[in-house]
């Protein structure tokens, strides 16, 4: 059984996350850069937030049968659509998550202040694009 206290925990977590980041996004780049604290907060709550869709993702996946789609980070972004938690744009979008999820932990050294910037910009929608289906499918 899907544990709607647990989704709905995780997604405050995210939201909560969410708002640090887009405080930072406000910066101009060289604001951005100019302080090491701010790209390592980026990265934390950007990880962080990653953990927790995955986090969901596989919960959602393991309750509902798909217990073979719940171990890989793709592979949990791919059930995700295909089990129609989320849209196919989504699913699409969460499986670059899930490898940029890989490069923030095994590839560490070499996440750029350039790149996480241009995340903070460009990508923190998808995260909130995630919170809202997640929250249509199963918290109705």
């Amino acid at each position: 059984m899907i544990n709607k206290t647990l989704i709905s925990q995780r997604l405050e977590l995210i939201n909560c996350w969410l708002k640090n980041l887009k405080k930072l996004s406000y910066l101009s780049y060289e604001e951005f850069i100019s302080n090491n604290i701010n790209s390592a907060a980026a990265e934390s709550y950007l990880r962080r937030s990653l953990e927790a869709i995955f986090d969901i993702g596989r919960h959602l996946l393991a309750k509902t049968g798909n217990i073979e789609m719940a171990g890989e980070y793709k592979s949990i972004a791919k059930g995700l659509a295909s089990n129609n938690f989320v849209s196919n744009d989504l699913g699409k979008k969460l499986v670059q998550m899930a490898g940029y999820r890989n490069r923030m932990v095994h590839f560490y050294s070499m996440v750029t202040e350039k790149e996480l910037y241009d995340i903070l910009l460009d990508n923190l929608g998808d995260i909130e694009q995630f919170t809202i289906e997640i929250k249509q499918a199963i918290l109705k």
